[in-house]
């Protein structure tokens, strides 16, 4: 099982989070690409560009965030934190 977690931060809040699972048998890279669509879905956000900031935090520390740079309209939250929280 994959999960990854969302959480989208506003003035040190979080305003609110969710938890993607996905079991199916695609790449790492493909669970963590379909995640964040369903995540941009359920937030109702537009797709986030990964930086090379962003990529180099996330293969680090299975964890990152997206702020104002990596979206291409006006975001009303200081960012966005995904954080794979369970991976087989």
């Amino acid at each position: 099982m994959f999960r990854l977690w969302a959480k989208e931060f506003k003035n040190n809040r979080m305003l609110r989070d969710t938890v993607i699972k996905d079991s199916s048998n695609d790449t790492r890279t493909h669970k963590v690409f379909h995640a964040i669509d369903e995540i941009c879905y359920q937030f109702d956000l537009s797709k986030p560009i990964w930086l090379d900031s962003t990529v180099q935090d996330f293969k680090r520390h299975d964890k990152t965030r997206f702020t104002q740079d990596n979206f291409i309209e006006t975001i009303d939250f200081d960012y966005l934190e995904i954080h794979v929280i369970e991976e087989d």
